[in-house]
This record gives structure tokens, C-alpha cells and sequence, in this order.
């Protein structure tokens, strides 16, 4: 994997390269901390050259009215600055999805699907029922322990 230097992170910082190579750039950014780094910070040394905001509640405002617009947001209310949503259609509110699952419901526990898969559930289960329990190391340790201990308490018996 090919490393970019500091000094090559700090020219794409100040736009000084092709699109070309931006696009590389920006591709290997996603794939290397090293470079991520060195790009961090010389994002860090040359932010005092950034332009600066002159009023930046209007330029909140400005993106918050662009977001506004990608997101399906109607307007924003100024006296209250947050968006109004606009109503969505009748089949993507919630009621209507629960309306339909709730009828699916119904409509398999009257036509039997569900008794039929609770029948085949029990004859899948049944002959694991029929076979011999098989004890895990776990469970045999534990047996192994509590029958050496009432061996113990039978021979603290005899000798009382």
C-alpha cells in the first residue's frame, strides 16, 4: 500500500492538485489511519488560512433550509427555526403496518397455519425426547462431585 507524506496531504488540503488525483486520494483515506492522520493534521496547520464565517446563524440557517429540502421537510418555521414535516402517504404510517400485520395474523391462525407448524415443531422435538439424556462435562463433573461427597458423609457415618 502506497503511503502519501504530510507534504502531499497538506497540497490536497490547499486544493493545489488535480481532480484526478483528489479522487485517489480521498479513496485511500478510507483504507489508512497512517494517511488519516497526516491528513488530520494538516487539515489542523492550515485551518487559520480558512475562510471564516461573517454571520454564521444565517449561514446555519442557509444548510439547515438545503437539509430541509433533501429530506422531505415542507419549509422551516422562523419563529421556531425547526423543520414541518409534510404528511406522508396512508401506507407509509405505522397504523397502516400494524393494520396489515395484524390482519395477516388473523387470516393464518383461522386458515390452521399456525396449529399445522406447532404440529410439525412437536414431531421434530419428539425424538430428541426418546433419546438418553447425553450429560455435559459440566454435569458430570457436578455429579461426580455430590456422589464423592455422600461418600464422605456415609463414611463420617459409619465412623459415629
Amino acid at each position: 500500500m502506497k503511503h502519501y507524506s504530510y507534504d502531499e496531504w497538506l497540497s490536497y488540503v490547499k486544493d493545489e492538485i488535480n481532480v484526478k488525483t483528489r479522487e485517489e486520494f480521498e479513496s485511500h483515506l478510507y483504507t489508512c489511519d497512517q494517511c488519516l492522520e497526516d491528513y488530520l493534521q494538516a487539515v489542523s496547520e492550515h485551518e487559520s488560512s480558512l475562510p471564516v464565517l461573517s454571520n454564521e446563524i444565517d449561514f446555519t440557517d442557509l444548510v439547515m433550509t438545503e437539509v430541509s429540502k433533501q429530506k422531505g421537510f415542507t419549509e422551516i418555521q422562523p419563529a421556531l427555526k425547526q423543520p414541518v414535516k409534510t404528511k406522508k402517504p396512508f401506507y407509509q404510517q405505522a397504523s397502516f403496518h400494524y393494520l396489515i400485520a395484524a390482519a395477516a395474523t388473523l387470516l393464518l391462525t383461522f386458515s390452521g397455519v399456525f396449529q399445522s407448524l406447532a404440529t410439525y415443531a412437536s414431531a421434530v422435538e419428539a425424538p430428541q425426547h426418546s433419546k438418553k439424556k447425553k450429560l455435559t462435562v459440566t454435569e458430570g463433573v457436578i455429579d461426580k462431585t455430590f456422589a464423592w461427597m455422600d461418600s464422605l458423609e456415609k463414611k463420617e457415618a459409619n465412623k459415629k
